[in-house]
């Protein structure tokens, strides 16, 4: 079932998610945000922007595949990242709960992370590249941080009236 993407001013992509149980229906959960995230074209997808409080995301790199980009088609269940390398890389990034805005974000290239599968067990993996990228931007999702809050403040004010916008369209 393709689910409703919360759009930027909604609290729920303000609000920390919570860790799923091994009891939760998470499989489910994760299969229809795998089908809203194809529907959308998107590569990532978090809990939080489907209306979901759940430490759950999904990345999916297939739509760029033709960029040379190694494909990935992910459910991370109670990720968290374990340690951060110290070689900033800036890449532009934008979100699907924010249509329509790009900016470049600074982020570690590499990073050590923990998270549970499909079976529930626990995995431990160093992600580098756009793939790490999309992982932190995710990350950040589950802890109620957007990709704008990482940009400057210039910036950001000079998306003002975008993001009014954003908001306007959302609730209309």
């Amino acid at each position: 079932m393709i689910l409703p993407i919360i759009k930027y001013g909604s609290s729920k992509l303000r609000k920390k998610a919570f860790d799923i149980d091994k009891g939760d229906d998470f499989l489910t959960l994760a299969a229809n945000m795998a089908l809203t995230l194809k529907n959308a074209e998107g590569i990532g997808l978090a809990g939080p922007q489907v209306g979901a409080l759940k430490n759950l995301f999904i990345i999916d790199t297939s739509p760029i595949k033709d960029n040379g980009v190694i494909i990935v088609e992910k459910a991370f269940y109670n990720p968290v990242i374990l340690h951060y390398s110290e070689d900033p890389v800036f890449y532009n990034e934008g979100c699907l709960s924010i249509p329509g805005i790009n900016e470049d974000v600074i982020r570690p290239a590499k990073i050590e992370v923990r998270y549970r599968d499909d079976n529930f067990d626990w995995r431990e993996e160093v992600l580098e590249g756009l793939i790490a990228r999309i992982f932190q931007h995710e990350y950040d999702h589950l802890q109620g941080v957007l990709f704008i809050d990482r940009i400057s403040p210039l910036r950001k004010k000079l998306l003002k009236s975008k993001l009014r916008e954003i908001v306007r369209t959302a609730n209309s």
